[in-house]
């Protein structure tokens, strides 16, 4: 895949995309650990780190529920992929009990940081919201603090003969960006 870059970027950014087609092949421990330091050093506001991961790999009982959280589309490639990570957040700040209104921001900082460790040890993600909140927060027994988000698929890209027809063909779609000035809201 060919990405159209208009201005320098670093390899990581440059070489991030979320694929459907993961190999079976198993993320090592120390890799795993890597991305999710990445995430631990993400900022946040107050320094509350309000993120949550529940890393779960194929086989495990916890990868089975949150695959069975996901919708039927995410399902149908999702299985291949070696890890399944749902994403949570606390909703309330640690020092005072009050609503945290950045807790939501605060997560995707952390995911953002944990894709580009990803890449950087030679592995892909694809992150999802389709998938049933109410159910992953029942499945994992999250309470009324801690709020499931997100669902991320990590692995080691795979083939796409792996994929249903359709999916194949979303997989091999060339990615469409928006120019800056349809998202810049003034000029640089």
């Amino acid at each position: 895949m060919i990405k159209e870059i208009n201005y320098p970027i670093n390899v990581l950014s440059k070489n991030r995309w979320s694929p459907r087609a993961f190999s079976d092949k198993i993320v090592e421990k120390d890799k795993l650990h890597s991305i999710m330091e990445a995430a631990r050093w993400s900022a946040s506001a107050f320094n509350e780190q309000p993120w949550r991961f529940l890393v779960a790999y194929k086989g495990e009982e916890s990868y089975q529920n949150i695959m069975d959280t996901l919708v039927e589309f995410n399902q149908m490639w999702a299985k291949k992929a070696p890890v399944l990570i749902l994403n949570c957040y606390r909703i309330n700040l640690s020092r005072n009990g009050k609503h945290n209104q950045t807790a939501q921001y605060d997560l995707g900082q952390a995911v953002a940081h944990y894709s580009l460790e990803a890449i950087n040890q030679g592995l892909y993600i694809h992150q999802m919201t389709g998938f049933d909140v109410s159910k992953a927060n029942k499945f994992f027994g999250l309470g009324e603090e801690i709020v499931a988000f997100s669902v991320t698929a990590l692995g080691y890209i795979g083939g796409v003969d792996s994929l249903p027809e359709d999916i194949r063909k979303m997989e091999m779609a060339e990615p469409i960006r928006m120019h800056q000035k349809d998202f810049l809201l003034n000029d640089l």
